[in-house]
């Protein structure tokens, strides 16, 4: 018996691409239940629950209007002292959501936020890159405008 390898190799093509999709798929809705996360611990007043999802490390960078702020400490205090309040915080909305697959344990997340809020709303868009490490999920990359 002859065995034709041209469909084998198009059939374990194609299940590797089905079981990658798969996982794909899988990363977007657990990186998109973590920033439905972010946006009630924003919308709570609580800005240290609100950076659990970023990388503790003093390698994050958030790129800002002003500039690079490296680590997380100087992020969560760089948050702290923009909101003070509740007020100031308002209702934070994310919305347009694009994912860019790079890798198993690397994804950019492209989209648009907004505050309502009594003193005039503000907004802007967002680039994330989110890594697995340890087994989760974290913003290593905010680019926020």
């Amino acid at each position: 018996m002859k065995i034709h390898k041209k469909p084998l190799v198009f059939i374990t093509v194609l299940l590797i691409a089905l079981v990658s999709f798969g996982q794909e798929q899988k990363s977007f809705e657990e990186i998109k239940k973590l920033m439905t996360e972010q946006v009630v611990s924003w919308n709570e007043g609580d800005i240290p629950a609100y950076m659990q999802h970023y990388w503790q490390s003093d390698s994050m960078m958030f790129v800002g209007k002003k500039g690079v702020t490296y680590g997380w400490h100087e992020t969560l205090n760089h948050y702290l002292k923009s909101y003070p309040n509740k007020a100031t915080m308002g209702k934070l909305v994310f919305d347009h959501f694009t994912f860019q697959w790079i890798d198993t344990s690397n994804i950019i997340v492209i989209g648009s936020w907004q505050l309502e809020r009594k003193k005039g709303n503000i907004g802007g868009y967002f680039s994330l890159l989110w890594k697995k490490i340890n087994g989760k999920w974290k913003i290593v990359i905010d680019h926020t405008s």
